[in-house]
């Protein structure tokens, strides 16, 4: 595959936007790619990149340039002091996380991006927090200082029943508009990757981390 004639053609659809007509970032999931690969699709137009393992972002940063970086993987508390600065972490999905991202960010005099995980089909496999606890945590991680909460993240369930996939992706759009009603700060949901990312955006996602459908399978 192509990853200059992927990134091109999905960067063209996805200038129309959302189902709400709303500026959509594509976030270029690259995960086992090598640094070159990654280069490739920035040099096609990728203006994001997403890591899921902290190794991983730790040896690519800095090969690759004109991206902002994102991590976008499980986080464990002992490892975020290596990822303080990127452009946004979308996997806050404990209290306990918020605690040690807002500590490592103020030994760093920085304020730190996060999305609040929420997972959404109450899948025992996932992280984050349920739906119903979804504004409580975003007050609670609101209050340090040191976080800047953007928005939320949610990873639909695997599942051919596309009925349930869009009610999910509606209750999720549906908390990312209460928060953003009293929080100018409230930009991002990210929600939608290779496998369902159309059906995320139609319901109002205005970010997808996709890795498949720029770069191919996975060696």
């Amino acid at each position: 595959m192509n990853i200059q004639e992927n990134t091109k053609k999905l960067l063209a659809e996805l200038e129309a936007g959302n189902g709400l007509g709303e500026r959509v970032t594509l976030v270029a999931a690259t995960k086992t790619r090598t640094a070159e690969e990654i280069c490739s699709a920035v040099a096609a137009g990728i203006t994001d990149i997403g890591e899921n393992r902290v190794q991983e972002f730790r040896e690519k940063h800095g090969r690759v340039g004109g991206a902002r970086e994102h991590f976008i993987g499980h986080l464990q508390t002992n490892k975020v002091k290596y990822i303080i600065g990127c452009e946004l972490i979308h996997s806050l999905d404990r209290d306990e996380l918020a605690e040690e991202i807002a500590r490592q960010a103020q030994k760093k005099h920085a304020v730190q991006d996060v999305l609040i995980q929420i997972n959404i089909g109450n899948e025992e496999t996932k992280g984050g927090y349920p739906l119903e606890e979804g504004l409580d945590a975003y007050a609670r991680a609101k209050a340090y200082p040191a976080l800047r909460v953007r928005g939320f993240m949610a990873m639909l369930p695997f599942t051919d029943d596309e009925a349930l996939l869009r009610s999910l992706a509606r209750e999720m759009r549906a908390l990312f508009d209460e928060a953003k009603k009293s929080d100018a700060a409230i930009a991002h949901l990210s929600m939608g990757m290779s496998a369902d990312w159309r059906l995320c955006l139609e319901q109002g996602a205005n970010m997808i981390r996709l890795g498949t459908a720029i770069f191919g399978e996975r060696r």
